[in-house]
């Protein structure tokens, strides 16, 4: 999809930069498919706020997204490419054969009237869903599976991708978009493309209003407050002074320091780390 520009004929719309979904259905959503979505502003199920600077959204429908692909063998067609408010990228709904609908992420390119299928017998074709010992190498996938039959846990946002290096001893090795080398089973499935709205990057919304549309509510800076905030009380204009030592947030915690576990059991799995940039070590060692 490609970008919209407005005449600069208010504040408001002077420098946003929106998605042009002109060619996407209008219209509500399939209905079957689709679940009251809570709204819980930041809180836990205990009340707390976990997540500061959220609340009063639009209401949304939530669409149940086939993240499993489970439809093994039976061809599928595009009925529509949708919008869809709870994530970046854009939704397809398939009808197959036997008359059943699901939804899957929309790859770039797919268009209504295309087919699309699941498992082995899949062609390498965009929008096909097969094993990662199936797909060749060099191969550009997305919505892949990091353990067998759970469903699509990364490369789910718009315009995301990873690429298949290849493997041995069941395992397969991809580099993730960070430029991460990580390995995963060769029967986690994934599928062909890059998630659809690659330009969702490039979006500005122009104005707080569309912000708080979406349930994003104000947050002031530490600096701009008084000294009854461990950042405020500074000096002259703005106050901008800093903390006068490493950054931190508000509660003290140092920003930018790794927080993964050493522990982790699925360190053992990670290749190459993204901070690393000329460690490498071949998978073979790690199996």
């Amino acid at each position: 999809m490609a970008l919209k520009t407005f005449k600069p004929t208010s504040a408001g719309i002077r420098h946003a930069v929106l998605i042009d979904r002109s060619e996407l259905k209008k219209g509500r959503p399939y209905l079957p498919l689709t679940e009251k979505l809570q709204a819980n502003a930041g809180r836990n199920n205990q009340g707390r706020i976990t997540t500061r600077h959220q609340g009063g959204k639009e209401k949304n429908l939530y669409r149940k997204i086939d993240f499993k692909r489970e439809n093994f063998g039976i061809e599928g067609t595009v009925e529509s490419i949708e919008y869809d408010p709870n994530r970046t990228a854009f939704i397809a709904l398939i009808v197959f054969i036997n008359g059943e609908r699901r939804y899957i992420l929309a790859p770039d390119g797919l268009k209504a009237g295309n087919k699309v299928m699941s498992g082995e017998k899949a062609p390498i074709k965009i929008g096909n869903s097969l094993m990662l010992k199936d797909i060749p190498q060099g191969t550009e996938v997305h919505a892949v599976e990091m353990f067998p039959g759970k469903g699509a846990m990364i490369a789910r946002s718009a315009g995301t991708t990873i690429q298949v290096m290849g493997g041995d001893k069941g395992y397969i090795q991809l580099k993730m978009p960070s430029g991460e080398f990580r390995l995963v089973r060769e029967t986690c499935y994934a599928t062909i493309g890059t998630v659809s709205n690659t330009d969702n990057k490039n979006v500005k919304l122009g104005k707080a209003g569309r912000r708080r549309r979406k349930g994003v509510r104000p947050g002031v800076r530490g600096v701009a407050m008084s000294t009854k905030h461990p950042h405020g009380g500074g000096q002259g204009k703005g106050g901008r002074h800093g903390t006068g030592g490493p950054k931190k947030d508000m509660w003290g915690n140092r920003i930018g320091v790794r927080t993964r576990k050493l522990r982790n059991t699925n360190n053992k799995f990670i290749i190459k780390r993204r901070q690393e940039k000329n460690k490498f070590k071949s998978y073979k060692t790690v199996i």
